[in-house]
């Protein structure tokens, strides 16, 4: 079966989980201690915000230097949003082991997705 390609951001699977991934990350960090609201609430909510936003932004990009950019930034925040989420797991705010299975699903759909723009 030929996968047809995306006509727009959010045919993309990755774009898909990662979108999922906020949502979640969005409810974990709503019951976070009230003292976070301006720490570690912000901090994973705008990292877990940064991964959808530049795959969409990246996508209309022409370039493969620019989407292989923008991908990267979002692979950044991954990385970013799994460090907070040790974090609040440490500090016993909240723990959801769906949320590191999904980092770590968004990660290698992240890492064929750039590596499929790099070899075009």
């Amino acid at each position: 079966m030929e996968k047809t390609a995306a006509r727009k951001f959010t045919d993309l699977i990755v774009w898909q989980k990662a979108h999922q991934f906020v949502l979640a990350a969005y409810k974990l960090s709503s019951k976070f201690p009230k003292t976070e609201t301006y720490g570690l609430v912000s901090q994973l909510r705008r990292a877990a915000v940064s991964v959808p936003a530049n795959i969409a932004e990246g996508f209309k990009k022409t370039s493969k230097a620019e989407k292989a950019h923008f991908l990267n930034i979002a692979q950044s925040s991954l990385e970013e949003c799994h460090y907070y989420l040790i974090l609040a797991k440490d500090l016993s705010y909240g723990h959801n082991e769906n949320l590191f299975n999904d980092v770590d699903e968004i990660g290698r759909l992240l890492k064929g997705y750039y590596d499929k723009i790099k070899e075009r």
